[in-house]
């Protein structure tokens, strides 16, 4: 039978693997992936970026196998997705030049935290019995 708990295993692949391309994004929509000019490679922060949401990434897949023992680890994601989600959005509504954000990772970020949060379950609940 599958139930919110096999969802979330499902969604922590799906986003740990969606992580792990943020570099092949970036080269097909640079406007809605990246903050600066030239290939992905030519800013330092962004290589930066790139090896954290790969580290993320890969961390997410191995999570799915275990959900309830990486609490931690996805209620990290949960929120430090709203909090990067927020801080490019008001970036991207002071500089317009990167407006493309807010059609690209502003919302996947959003919808990350969103499907997580909903699908995880509550500490108190038997988490084999979803």
């Amino acid at each position: 039978m599958i139930g919110r708990y096999s969802f979330l295993q499902v969604a922590l692949v799906l986003f740990g693997a969606i992580f792990c391309l943020v570099y092949p994004l970036a080269l097909v929509w640079p406007s809605g992936w990246m903050w600066h000019e030239g290939p992905p490679v030519a800013s330092h922060y962004y290589v930066m970026i790139l090896g954290i949401y790969l580290t993320l990434g890969l961390m997410l897949i191995r999570a799915a196998a275990n959900p309830a023992a990486n609490r931690s680890l996805i209620w990290f994601t949960i929120w430090s997705s709203v909090v990067h989600a927020g801080i490019m959005a008001v970036q991207a509504m002071q500089n317009p030049e990167h407006m493309g954000h807010m059609l690209g990772d502003v919302p996947a970020l959003l919808l990350v935290a969103v499907v997580l949060g909903v699908l995880m379950p509550k500490a108190d609940i038997d988490v084999r019995a979803m």
